[in-house]
């Protein structure tokens, strides 16, 4: 269970005098969009929606797409600052000259830096089959290919659905997998006879058979010939057509989704990963976690994302750019398992407060749900940086040392420096639903 230390005020470097206007070290910012082509167009996507919310003059183009939303330092997409009183324009400038406002710990265990990156995104197209590095891993790539893998860190990510989100995430139990090679010839000529055969031997041995056979039944796939694949794919896709024309339920070889990747992705060896990997659809405010190695794609829907400040992924399928298939293969973890919901746990001191707390030392995502009929909400200090976004209501933001309150709305992103206190009072009737990213080390 995480503690939640009393507020302090904020801590300052030695020998270093500090501006008044800069020490209480809480303020809005104004994330940035990407536009990434995968992304939901217009107003259908949340992004855009919570852009239009929070900023009166954003300028909605309904034919482009409106992907993430960044909240954070990255230097791809570093938060501005909005509070003319401070010098600096972005988060990260700011951060590089106000360390203190980490929290100790955190400073010194990630080196005077935002551990985390905090996202929200707008999924209308399949991401690629992905998974990330462990950090030893990670070094290793980048330094053998800095254009593949830009930097040294891992990137564990958990996504927390915001309207009903899909996607695909770890190893399915192994007897789903063996009911889908009986079910899908195409699956089975692609996996082939020994492979198959011998994941189906390895149900009735040892953790150890089983993910040794799930990884050559993986690694055969991937390895395929792409003329192969093509041809098998194109059969499938011909055959569940016939079928879903004539009226049949296809759902058991999930024959909607393989013609929607399909058509997404055509010919892509990615549309047979549905075979392989769990499916999930998540409710709002469920989550999945991706630790390391994990095979996962996001798929369809809105979320909140938070992530290790990396940008290292290894692809094997339903994108265009660099696919790394014997690091994959050789990387991933191959135990099977069928329960991917990660769940929060709900605070014992503040009972509108969720925590969701992966084993990962880089981040923490908070879920605050507070009913309309409550004035005043406390968030309560942490000994860490953090991020807050409003997904629902409006509230006036105040500290004992800001020197005017700060009016957010839905879309609005706050910056609460470690050790700080902020009371938000409910300036409409409205459930307030909000989100905040830290680091409890």
């Amino acid at each position: 269970m995480c503690s939640f230390p009393k507020a302090v005020g904020p801590g300052l470097r030695s020998g270093v005098k500090a501006d008044p206007l800069s020490v209480p070290p809480v303020f809005p910012l104004s994330g940035v969009v990407q536009q990434y082509a995968w992304g939901k167009m217009g107003s259908n996507s949340e992004v855009a929606r919570l852009l239009a919310s929070s900023d009166p003059l954003a300028q909605i183009s309904e034919d482009k797409p409106y992907a993430e939303l960044w909240m954070g330092c990255h230097p791809r997409g570093d938060a501005k600052i909005l509070d003319n009183h401070i010098s600096q324009k972005t988060l990260g400038q700011w951060i590089a000259e106000n360390q203190d406002c980490l929290g100790t710990k955190v400073k010194d265990t990630f080196d005077g830096k935002l551990p985390f990156l905090f996202k929200v995104l707008s999924v209308e197209t399949a991401l690629s089959i992905q998974a990330h590095p462990n950090k030893e891993l990670a070094e290793k790539l980048h330094l053998q290919a800095p254009q593949h893998y830009p930097d040294a860190n891992h990137k564990p990510e958990m996504a927390i659905a915001l309207t009903s989100f899909q996607g695909l995430c770890g190893f399915r139990p192994v007897e789903e997998i063996v009911t889908f090679l009986t079910k899908v010839p195409e699956f089975q000529f692609l996996i082939g006879d020994n492979a198959a055969a011998q994941l189906k031997q390895s149900l009735s041995r040892d953790s150890q058979c089983v993910a040794s056979a799930l990884r050559g039944c993986f690694s055969q796939l991937m390895k395929r010939d792409k003329k192969v694949v093509v041809e098998q794919l194109n059969l499938l896709v011909k055959r569940v057509s016939q079928q879903v024309a004539a009226g049949h339920n296809m759902e058991d070889i999930n024959g909607e989704l393989l013609l929607r990747l399909h058509q997404q992705y055509p010919g892509d060896i990615g549309c047979f990963a549905i075979y392989f990997l769990n499916l999930l659809t998540l409710k709002p405010g469920e989550a999945m976690f991706l630790e390391a190695n994990v095979p996962h794609a996001y798929l369809k829907g809105d979320c909140v994302e938070c992530m290790a400040c990396s940008d290292n992924t290894v692809r094997a399928g339903l994108t265009p750019k660099f696919i790394d298939v014997p690091t994959l293969c050789e990387m991933l973890n191959y135990t099977p398992s069928k329960d991917r919901l990660f769940l929060p746990t709900r605070s014992q001191e503040d009972p509108y407060l969720f925590i969701y707390n992966p084993p990962v030392p880089d981040f923490t995502v908070m879920k605050m749900e507070v009913p309309g009929s409550i004035t005043e909400y406390k968030v309560l200090a942490v000994d860490s940086a953090s991020i807050l976004l409003i997904v629902q209501g409006r509230v006036t933001a105040s500290t004992p040392t800001a020197q005017t309150p700060i009016p957010l709305q839905r879309g609005g992103v706050l910056f609460i420096g470690a050790n700080q206190s902020v009371s938000l009072q409910l300036t409409l009737p409205d459930d307030l639903l909000m989100f905040r990213a830290c680091c409890l080390l």
